[in-house]
């Protein structure tokens, strides 16, 4: 199966409480990239940098089976980037710096070998660009998901809305959840925002886990408890990509297998949070990811005696 990302490529500034990173390489489109590399093959990106950016980073992304076709390099300008410094508590974080570059006037542009692509995965961004991506699509997908934020919420909450209507699943967290909702109960929330347009909801919860609604089924996939956490920096991302590429790879859109795809996404986002930035994700062998799978299900697994 295909799969079509969209999001961003660029630089951050990381600081946490174990330490600093500065201009490391980052980009929710760059974390889902990586993160489904280790599922499908071929992966088809779509985003734009300016010439500032790593030729090594492009060529890892090509090492991992991602089509860098759909990515516009542009001369003479600077790549997207954002600096952050998390609190003690790693949950939240003050967004330092903010540089918009080459995103500020990005028209994604989908190469014909883009356009049937069946699983599609669009990344954090306006919801016109969103937007402009499903319609550029020749067919149908066998499956849409995306991810927004708060401040497409506060200023582009009419154009949020007719993408969530053409879209299948949408990720997000559990306050952005509770946002776009309008509920305090996430039950609640996921009943408003399916009715909005997409059948199944993920909604991420950080250490306390991720929830998968689905009509009347609810799923619940636990945090990994770690010894330590460097980056939280696009662990949400990761979710996604290993998420997507699960679902791309089995090409299984039932129920149960959205419930394995959503610890796979969990398995891969507890890699990610154990270096800064993409580091963790380099270079994952397939054998890591079974055992950390494997640790996933020991969380729950246990013999119910009524």
């Amino acid at each position: 199966m295909s799969l079509l990302t969209v999001g961003t490529v660029a630089f951050d500034d990381i600081e946490t409480p174990l330490g600093k990173a500065d201009k490391i390489v980052g980009g929710a489109c760059t974390y889902i990239s990586l993160a489904a590399s280790y599922f499908v093959k071929h992966i088809n990106l779509v985003s734009v940098i300016g010439d500032d950016f790593p030729q090594e980073t492009l060529d890892l992304l090509k090492s991992k089976g991602v089509n860098l076709e759909g990515l516009q390099i542009k001369e003479g300008e600077k790549s997207f980037f954002w600096a952050g410094k998390y609190h003690d508590d790693l949950n939240s974080r003050d967004t330092l710096d903010t540089q918009l570059n080459v995103l500020a006037d990005f028209d994604p542009v989908l190469p014909a070998s883009y356009q049937h692509s069946d699983f599609v995965m669009l990344g954090n961004l306006t919801p016109a660009v969103q937007m402009r991506v499903i319609e550029q699509m020749n067919g149908t997908p066998r499956f849409i998901a995306m991810d927004t934020m708060n401040f497409w919420m506060d200023i582009a909450l009419d154009g949020l809305k007719e993408v969530l209507k053409k879209v299948d699943c949408l990720v997000v967290n559990d306050e952005e959840a509770k946002q776009l909702s309008g509920e305090r109960s996430l039950v609640k929330a996921a009943e408003k925002i399916i009715a909005m347009g997409p059948k199944y909801l993920v909604i991420k919860k950080g250490e306390h886990g991720a929830l998968l609604f689905y009509d009347d089924n609810i799923f619940f996939a636990p945090a990994l408890p770690l010894a330590e956490v460097f980056d939280p920096t696009g662990a949400g991302d990761t979710f996604a990509g290993g998420f997507i590429g699960y679902l791309a790879q089995s090409g299984d859109l039932t129920f149960e297998n959205m419930k394995r795809a959503v610890i796979f996404g969990s398995a891969m986002a507890s890699f990610c949070v154990e270096k800064f930035g993409i580091e963790r994700m380099k270079n994952l062998t397939h054998l890591e990811i079974k055992e950390r799978v494997a640790r996933f299900v020991d969380l729950v697994n246990f013999d119910a005696q009524l």
